[in-house]
């Protein structure tokens, strides 16, 4: 069955230098123009790297909505750089899909020049202060997102994280973000875990503000 997963496959692998299309033009080439088409895609969301991807589809499940049956193609970049790629492959220089997204605000100009380059509006980027790891923790409180830690059997992880002079007199909150990326794929589990621990009225502005203008 074609889904949405093969479509993303498909610009990903275009964005990461796959082969021009048939006609020579370094864009997306027929088959996954048809996916489009097919799977009724009409808005693109340009996320930095998984583990956002994971909390969106979180939040997205949490209020029983399928964005893949809404036409909503959810992509993780691999980083902000890749932005003009994206945008260029998906916006309306492109595919003509309408792009939004989520940031970090030391990421906010990387986003800004490759939606312009690529024809889009710039007004539809959601903005992390540092980012949605750091947003998600400062929603929950510290005291709750290690609870999760101990839940999730990574206890020692992080008391052995704690006990590193570079971490020493370091607020909790800093300490927890910096701990959940340093071991491949734990940002990717804990973002989707804390989406799923908030209350409703926890939700950080620009997740919930991304969801919403979906």
């Amino acid at each position: 069955m074609t889904d949405m997963q093969e479509f993303r496959y498909a610009v990903s692998r275009r964005a990461a230098g796959g082969h021009a299309g048939p006609d020579g033009r370094d864009g997306l080439d027929g088959p996954a123009c048809d996916l489009a088409v097919l799977l009724g895609v009409r808005t693109a969301v340009l996320l930095e790297g998984a583990s956002d991807l994971a909390a969106v589809e979180a939040l997205a499940a949490r209020r029983g909505r399928d964005l893949a049956a809404e036409g909503v193609c959810v992509v993780s970049m691999g980083g902000a750089m890749s932005v003009g790629r994206y945008a260029g492959l998906l916006g309306p220089t492109g595919l003509g899909l309408r792009l939004t997204g989520l940031c970090d605000e030391r990421e906010r100009p990387f986003f800004d020049r490759g939606l312009a380059r690529a024809g889009a509006e710039r007004g539809d980027v959601f903005v992390c202060v540092a980012d949605l790891e750091e947003e998600l923790i400062r929603a929950l409180g510290a005291p709750k997102v290690e609870e999760i830690v101990q839940a999730e059997g990574d206890l020692r992880a992080w008391q052995t994280f704690m006990r590193q002079p570079a971490h020493h007199g370091r607020p909790a909150r800093q300490q927890l973000r910096r701990f959940l990326g340093t071991k491949k794929g734990r940002k990717i589990r804990y973002g989707r875990l804390l989406v799923e621990a908030l209350d409703h009225d926890q939700v950080p502005a620009p997740l919930d503000g991304l969801l919403a203008s979906l």
